[in-house]
């Protein structure tokens, strides 16, 4: 009985991820910047983020600002950006691009941490 629950359970988490890898992908990433990093560099990392738009053309979207919940549950993440594309092949697309490697050597030697969640939005 539990061989076959579980043989339930992978089919129907097989099942949801096939459907999630058809639809739109949001990639949300939350940056942390050194307590060193000038405003300057932060204005130069943002324009180089919002560049990306331009320079890869699987990004459908870019959206970013900084962190205004009154929760105080930010883990002081100030800085957020949305990136959406039309699928997962083209987030896997994104992520391997020189353009986008190139920024993220541009980014790390102010970077204090950063962490990045992807959902596919349901409706």
């Amino acid at each position: 009985m539990k061989t076959l629950a579980s043989l339930l359970l992978a089919i129907v988490f097989l099942t949801m991820s096939s459907i999630a890898a058809d639809g739109p992908v949001r990639h949300i990433v939350h940056f942390k910047f050194k307590s060193t990093a000038t405003p300057e560099q932060i204005k130069h990392i943002t324009d180089e983020f919002a560049a990306l738009k331009t320079k890869i053309s699987q990004v459908e979207s870019l959206e970013w600002g900084t962190n205004s919940s009154p929760e105080g549950l930010s883990k002081d993440f100030k800085y957020v950006w949305i990136v959406s594309f039309k699928d997962a092949k083209d987030r896997d697309a994104y992520l391997v691009h020189p353009a986008h490697k190139a920024f993220v050597d541009i980014l790390k030697p102010i970077l204090d941490d950063v962490m990045v969640v992807d959902f596919v939005p349901e409706k």
